[in-house]
């Protein structure tokens, strides 16, 4: 499905509310899995999450992730700590491309029992589950932090927990500590000191806890951009949020204000003004602690005609696509003048953009969400665009109760 979309003002009183996050969903799903005394409210209703919940509660031999990366990850740890049940874990092409040697060669000092399939070091991947009793284990810390949070999400339910020691420079500390904080809210013991993170076991499941997921601010970005990209006085409404997430992606609040964004938290909502103040000419950022809303902030910036030099996004290669050049690809369409590095981008000021482009989304869903505010400053065609379901299935919805016009 392609879809053209145009917008002139945005509704006044918009007013939109978001499913949980997908990465908290994802880790509390796992650990319901350990301990089935959870309850999770507020739950994303992804595709991600459709296909970890799916997987976690099927009794196939075979299980297909299709393209979720974090479900390949999450999986592939628990699997392993799983005694007696053997999986066959495969997913799309895409996914076949990406690494999971790093992960795999971490669960097997503990002990666990993987063989690949077809390609070393990728999936498809045969897991026999075994009892991981190793304790310590160590990899390097400038990975995805989707490998180091499997780990720590099947820690507490190993015989003697887990330390486990991060070798060089953290990136996306903030899911790290996303992962620990959770692990802490259903009674589990951690520790997090310089390198070292040390889980302690938990062998009984702990007393029944309802958790309730914050809504998603990754998928809260989009609106951010929105506004940024509107005139002076537009207000949206979202909710619910926090203000003191556990979510690194609630940077956006600080980030946005660059770009003439206020935020105001009330009653567990947020609402977002656009304000008369001068914006950044010249925005400077490092997003090492949340890759996510790159792509996002990148194509805002384009909007608004300002440069822009983000870094610490060599996480994005190995994204459901190769993010960087995904960008470079598609906003050199529309006129920008980028560059990109392994894990950095720069975009020159331009005064105009080209109109009626089609944006290719290659089977990403932050590419086609990132790319459709910019429907405010001209005609822009989206193709695949149902590749938002992977994480915001209601997203054209919600643009056109904002105002957008899509077609």
């Amino acid at each position: 499905m392609n879809v053209r979309l145009t917008a002139k003002d945005i509704n006044p009183s918009s007013k939109i509310i978001i499913t949980g996050s997908k990465s908290e969903t994802n880790r509390l799903l796992l650990l319901k899995a350990l301990y089935p005394n959870i309850v999770i409210e507020n739950a994303s209703n992804s595709d991600d999450s459709e296909v970890m919940n799916s997987a976690l509660t099927s009794n196939n031999q075979t299980i297909d992730v299709h393209h979720a990366g974090t479900a390949m990850r999450f999986l592939t740890a628990y699997f392993a700590s799983q005694e007696s049940k053997t999986v066959l874990l495969t997913g799309s092409t895409r996914m076949k491309e990406r690494p999971i040697k790093i992960l795999v060669n971490a669960l097997r000092q503990l002990g666990a029992e993987i063989e690949y399939i077809e390609n070393d070091g990728f999936p498809p991947i045969k897991i026999t589950g075994q009892k991981l009793i190793a304790t310590r284990v160590s990899l390097p810390a400038n990975v995805s932090s989707q490998y180091i949070s499997a780990l720590l999400l099947i820690a507490p339910s190993l015989q003697n927990g887990l330390e486990l020691e991060l070798i060089g420079e953290i990136t996306s500390a903030s899911f790290i500590n996303m992962t620990l904080k959770l692990l802490q809210e259903i009674g589990v013991k951690t520790s997090f000191v310089g390198n070292l993170i040390i889980v302690k076991p938990k062998s009984q499941d702990p007393k029944p806890k309802t958790i309730i997921v914050e809504s998603d601010w990754s998928s809260a970005s989009y609106f951010y951009s929105i506004i940024a990209l509107s005139k002076e006085g537009t207000k949206i409404e979202l909710s619910s949020f926090k203000e003191n997430s556990l979510q690194g992606d609630a940077v956006l609040a600080t980030i946005y204000q660059q770009m003439g964004v206020e935020t105001h938290f009330e009653d567990g909502k947020i609402k977002l003004i656009k304000n008369a103040k001068p914006i950044n000419q010249n925005l400077k950022l490092d997003l090492n602690c949340a890759p996510d809303i790159a792509q996002t902030i990148a194509v805002t910036a384009f909007g608004l005609g300002i440069s822009c030099e983000l870094t610490g996004l060599q996480t994005l290669k190995i994204k459901e696509t190769d993010r960087l050049e995904a960008l470079q690809n598609e906003l050199s369409k529309l006129g920008a003048s980028i560059s990109i590095t392994d894990d950095s981008l720069q975009i020159e000021p331009t005064n105009s953009i080209n109109s009626n482009q089609n944006i290719a989304t290659y089977n990403d869903h932050r590419m086609a969400m990132a790319f459709a505010p910019l429907a405010l400053k001209t005609n822009i065609n989206i193709e695949n665009a149902e590749v938002v379901s992977k994480s915001y299935p209601n997203f054209w919805s919600d643009l056109k109760k904002v105002g957008f016009e899509i077609s």
